[in-house]
């Protein structure tokens, strides 16, 4: 008889998370019987997607997945307060959740952050006795400190003893990087319970599709380096718009895109136009179907985030995508994703939060030949293939799911 997991994150589809679907079904072709526990599509707006509305309980079918929504308060600002009772609501639905239901899958898999739907899968543990493994995007509460949020402090102080209780009761824990894996280790969790793993683009959407109008970008006769992504606290995007702004009289064909949605975006807009930047443009999202085209259209792709001890050891997800899309890369971000470009060949990286430096890459970038340009967009899409491809990652992380279930 197949083997049951339960797939439990608080984000999922069709929020701009298609990773968890992809691990879904890619486990259900393997030939485990998966199902998701989930809330209420609002990310990264805050705002409920078209067509739901808030209930209790929702039972989605997708693309053959059994999806259960359950209730939450829909939150994604800088406020807190919202901020928590987002993850406590969906805290206290999933548990209730699992406390009816887990008894009926042999295997939680938790995607966290928050570490709150870690705590869920740990408790209800406690009562079914059901292993659970812990994915982990970012680490808390680090995160949460960094994020710009008023009082992280004692955010951080509730939730430091909580993320060291839902790794202790986790039967394997996975960390994004190098990096993040050691640090789990040097917090308590067991050498022998941790592994890294690499994540992987959405390869169906990091291709050229022909689907989107190019000439809506105002990319021509410009050189164009693109930001696309949620526009939050922890990118700092406000220093890409002060590099591009300087460099507007100097290098007149330089010009930024920043493409997405977030909590800072209407910010970002104002600073652009009270500081009359004419360089600097900023373009709703765009769905997964066309940024491949998007992107492609480039001549530079650029990530940033602030300048933070904890993304020395956080891949950003955009790295991985901006590689297979085949583009240079400019990257404002210290440690491993940095080094992961550069040791590749594939871009340049400036330190965070330093405007300056970033305009100084631009304008080296800019200048550049364009078989340069070429042969770093061919070496980042090599680099992707050797090292982050999903079928690689999805072999090790079914490797990981079959261990822990032989022990179960």
């Amino acid at each position: 008889m197949p083997r049951r997991i339960l797939y439990l994150s608080q984000w999922f589809w069709p929020e701009p998370a298609t990773r968890g679907l992809k691990v879904v079904k890619d486990l259900q072709a393997r030939g485990y019987e998966v199902e998701v526990l989930t809330g209420f599509p609002n990310y990264p707006s805050g705002k409920l997607a078209q067509g739901y509305r808030l209930a209790p309980y929702k039972r989605d079918r997708i693309e053959g997945v059994t999806v259960h929504r359950v209730f939450l308060y829909p939150s994604h600002d800088r406020s807190s307060l919202g901020r928590a009772l987002n993850y406590l609501s969906f805290f206290l639905s999933a548990f209730v959740f699992c406390l009816v239901q887990a008894r009926r899958f042999d295997l939680i898999y938790v995607y966290h952050p928050p570490i709150t739907t870690g705590l869920a899968a740990a408790l209800a543990g406690l009562v079914w006795r059901k292993p659970f493994l812990l994915e982990v995007q970012d680490l808390w509460p680090d995160t949460v400190a960094a994020s710009g949020m008023s009082a992280t402090e004692t955010l951080a102080y509730i939730l430091g003893p909580t993320c060291r209780f839902v790794y202790k009761r986790a039967a394997l824990v996975l960390g994004q990087s190098e990096g993040m894996a050691a640090r789990l280790v040097e917090r308590g969790v067991d050498p022998s319970r941790a592994d890294v793993f690499f994540n992987w683009a959405d390869e169906d959407a990091a291709r050229v599709n022909g689907l989107y109008d190019l000439a809506s970008l105002n990319f021509k006769g410009r050189f164009n380096f693109v930001f696309a992504g949620n526009m939050g606290t922890v990118q700092a995007l406000e220093v890409l718009i002060e590099a591009a702004h300087s460099l507007a009289k100097i290098a007149p064909q330089i010009q930024l895109t920043l493409i997405g949605e977030g909590a800072e975006r209407a910010r970002l807009e104002t600073l652009v136009r009270q500081q009359g930047v004419r360089n600097v443009q900023i373009l709703p999202g765009v769905p997964p179907s066309h940024i491949g085209d998007v992107l492609a259209a480039a001549d530079v792709q650029v990530v940033h985030l602030k300048d933070d001890p904890l993304f020395e050891i956080t891949i950003p997800s955009k790295t991985q995508f901006y590689l297979a899309m085949g583009r240079p890369v400019l990257i404002g971000v210290r440690g491993e994703a940095a080094r992961i470009v550069t040791e590749a060949g594939a871009g340049i990286s400036t330190p965070p939060e330093n405007s300056a430096a970033m305009a100084e890459a631009m304008l080296h970038l800019a200048n550049l030949p364009r078989i340069e340009l070429q042969a770093m967009g061919a070496r980042a899409r090599a680099a992707y293939d050797s090292r982050f491809a999903f079928k690689a990652t999805m072999d090790r992380i079914a490797g990981h799911v079959g261990a822990v279930l032989e022990k179960a």
